[in-house]
């Protein structure tokens, strides 16, 4: 899953600070007792992952609630966006983390192809069957061996919108895509452009294919695009970018048109409909969005930013897309024992529950009582995310090699970027995107 934050720590500073932390007992946040009969005391968990800000400080709490049951001292580190060079670099040194938090699902493929992880433990492998949807287990699984226990899902189906906008254009919360853009070009009539778009971040623009390419081609073709066993050739392929660059032709739509895009990151893209002051009606992005809202320009959720759900596209269902994080145990590391026990905690209701409270987290645990989220946009989302089911699916790119679908400057980002630019010819911006695919998925 992409992140909205722009400021993570590099990999080469996060490898300083695992070494000098699994050499010490300091921690992410967290100690654990030194006595107290508990069956991890003197044990430490390292854990890497990409988190730092607040998601790190909301993960240290869940933590926080595992040394509180087992004793455990934790020490977390965030990694940089780049899980699997940290991962591998660590293990090439003989210092590997015990446990890994990895955000995408072609890099989970990747450490199990590569002998890097121990499979879940039976009781982790249980207690998650048993309390999630059959698809995260199937993300999480590689070769019939279950490694990855999602723990944090992200709903990147949702639009986030300004009442105020709606109201001063005298709209409504569109249900179909149609009827979205339609609102779009009447908030544009009132003074606003009618979207925010993030298009100097590629992630931001594959997220609505993704989204477009799913109502309309179905599950099936998805599961086909993502797995490149279905061209990006396919007629269903250019139709879903012919939609999507429909955005871009009419200038009132897009703030500052596919140039003002171009040149606008994530955050850039949510203060243009939330900051103090606003040039947009709506932004596309996942629900993340609403934190960024709260945290940085101070909206209180559902009264001054509030979402739809991403509309059906023509005569399709609407998409519900995700990302998320699995942890995963790997075998380099120095305590199994505990990294498995961390892993069955974080498999149950209440150690989600612990970051539901907190805030900024989606947990696709169905048995998180809704009643745990702080609030009731968010409390909307994860019920959402919940009763997709088995529908969900997870962000394409991020199951894709990361040298067509993660990697700035090049692959899917840059070739939708240039599409964005122009996007007079979908067919031959399908054939390029095929051509980049076609070499990332041999290599």
């Amino acid at each position: 899953m992409r992140r909205p934050s722009i400021n993570r720590r590099t990999a080469a500073a996060a490898s300083a600070a695992l070494t000098l932390a699994v050499g010490a007992t300091a921690c992410g946040g967290t100690t654990g007792p030194a006595s107290g009969g508990k069956p991890l005391d003197g044990q430490t968990v390292t854990i890497a992952g990409v988190w730092t800000g607040s998601e790190q400080k909301n993960f240290s709490k869940v933590l926080d609630a595992f040394t509180e049951e087992t004793g455990a001292k934790t020490v977390f580190v965030p990694t940089g966006d780049n899980v699997s060079n940290f991962v591998g670099t660590k293990i090439d040194g003989g210092n590997a983390p015990d446990v890994a938090m990895v955000p995408q699902v072609g890099v989970l493929q990747q450490f199990a192809k590569e002998g890097w992880l121990a499979p879940l433990s039976k009781k982790a492998a249980t207690t998650a069957t048993a309390n999630l949807a059959s698809v995260w287990k199937e993300y999480g699984t590689v070769d019939k061996t279950y490694y990855g226990l999602y723990f944090k899902a992200a709903h990147k189906s949702t639009v986030w919108y300004s009442p105020s906008a709606f109201e001063q254009a005298g709209v409504a919360e569109p249900k179909s895509y149609t009827e979205m853009v339609k609102t779009g070009r009447t908030i544009a009539d009132s003074g606003l452009s009618g979207f925010s778009v993030a298009g100097q971040d590629g992630w931001t623009l594959t997220d609505w294919f993704e989204n477009i390419y799913l109502s309309q081609a179905g599950p099936e073709k998805y599961d086909q695009l993502a797995t490149h066993t279905l061209p990006w050739t396919d007629p269903s392929v250019v139709k879903a970018l012919t939609k999507f660059g429909e955005l871009f032709k009419d200038k009132q739509l897009v703030d500052g048109g596919a140039a003002g895009a171009l040149r606008t990151d994530f955050p850039g893209s949510v203060e243009q409909v939330f900051g103090p002051e606003p040039k947009a009606g709506m932004v596309y992005e996942g629900d993340f969005v609403g934190g960024t809202a709260k945290d940085d320009f101070g909206k209180k959720l559902g009264e001054d930013a509030k979402f739809f759900p991403f509309p059906a596209v023509d005569s399709g269902k609407a998409p519900v897309v995700s990302g998320g994080d699995a942890a995963v145990v790997l075998k380099d590391g120095k305590n199994q024992k505990a990294a498995h026990q961390l892993l069955e905690f974080l498999a149950t209701p209440e150690a989600a529950s612990v970051w539901a409270g907190a805030g900024g987290f989606l947990s696709p645990n169905k048995d998180v009582d809704f009643a745990s989220y702080g609030d009731d946009t968010t409390r909307a989302t994860a019920k959402s995310l919940i009763k997709a089911g088995d529908s969900v699916r997870f962000d394409m790119s991020d199951q894709a090699p990361a040298a067509f679908g993660g990697t700035n400057g090049t692959g899917e980002w840059k070739l939708l970027q240039d599409f964005v630019r122009d996007p007079s010819d979908p067919k031959a911006t399908a054939a390029r995107l095929e051509a980049a695919a076609a070499k990332a998925y041999k290599s």
